[in-house]
């Protein structure tokens, strides 16, 4: 009757004070480092199908996490106790990972970009149901704040745009992809057994290697891999350290720290996140109203933030 009680207990134990703000902190960053990697990722697919250059990715973060776990940090290489768990975590993030990029054949970014923003309000009924995780009213008003500020943000700011929204094929694809990544945050904090967290990562993207390895295999023979364009192996190097081992590293962090909910409320930062950086990169800034989304997107963030886990 105890073992129940203590899980339940230990899933809605959540970090307070500077842990917490550094929790918070993390995915602030976990979401800037998101963003850079469409805009990467988007020259890159200009070169390469989706499927090997995803698979491309985790192979490299694969290879560099044993380095750095069996080789710097000199951990002991063993398969870890129920290794299924990151099976389940694999499959999930390469069906969302896969399901994006096929539904962007059929679809464009801001219709993806729309279905994105279900995400959050997903994974806080996942993490009730899972790790029987309360949402907050007030929480819960910030997400939907913020939810309404980056779907304005994603249709920049064009009412006629968002009112002619139409649910078609790509959507209904990615809405697969987006319900495996709302299940992947909670998971991550009931599937975690105290394991050092480069350790996890690093059997999270075998994972997940495996998964993306089975759509790519027929077409990685055949790549010419000493004539791939320079922005190939930049994006493979970006999407393997940084938006793969960090941003994991930093959604672990924050996952084991904060309620799901406010985990993946960050998500709601990456369309503002993208536009910055596409007016960095000479893409072209956004209009005045679309930046006024953001800010409210940024505020119903910090409401939800600052009220009670």
């Amino acid at each position: 009757m105890n073992k129940p009680t203590t899980q339940v207990t230990r899933h809605n134990s959540h970090a307070k004070g500077t842990e917490k703000f550094l929790a918070h902190l993390a995915m602030l960053f976990f979401a800037i480092f998101i963003a850079g990697s469409y805009s990467i990722g988007a020259l890159a697919t200009q070169h390469m199908q989706p499927a090997p250059l995803q698979a491309l990715r985790y192979v490299v973060s694969v290879i560099l996490l044993g380095i750095l776990c069996f080789g710097v940090l000199r951990m002991p290489m063993r398969i870890p106790a129920q290794p299924w768990r990151f099976l389940v975590l694999g499959f999930l993030m390469g069906v969302y990972m896969l399901t994006l990029f096929i539904a962007l054949r059929f679809t464009n970014p801001v219709a993806t970009g729309a279905v994105f923003t279900i995400m959050p309000l997903l994974s806080a009924g996942f993490a009730w149901l899972l790790l029987r995780q309360y949402t907050r009213p007030g929480v819960l008003a910030g997400l939907i704040l913020a939810a309404i500020g980056a779907i304005w943000v994603i249709f920049r700011g064009d009412l006629q745009a968002l009112l002619s929204f139409d649910i078609g094929k790509g959507e209904l694809i990615f809405f697969v992809g987006v319900i495996c990544h709302a299940i992947y945050v909670p998971l991550i904090r009931k599937f975690n057994r105290q394991e050092n967290p480069f350790l996890f990562t690093f059997w999270a993207a075998v994972g997940t290697m495996f998964v993306l390895l089975v759509p790519a295999a027929p077409q990685l023979p055949a790549i010419d891999y000493l004539h791939l364009p320079a922005i190939i192996w930049i994006a493979i190097a970006y999407l393997s350290i940084v938006a793969t081992g960090l941003t994991f590293l930093l959604l672990q962090y924050g996952s084991l720290r904060l309620p799901a909910s406010k985990v993946l409320g960050y998500g709601y930062l990456t369309p503002t996140f993208i536009i910055i950086i596409e007016g960095m990169i000479g893409h072209g800034w956004a209009s005045a109203p679309v930046f006024l989304g953001a800010l409210v997107t940024a505020g119903g963030l910090a409401i939800m933030a600052v009220l009670p886990d």
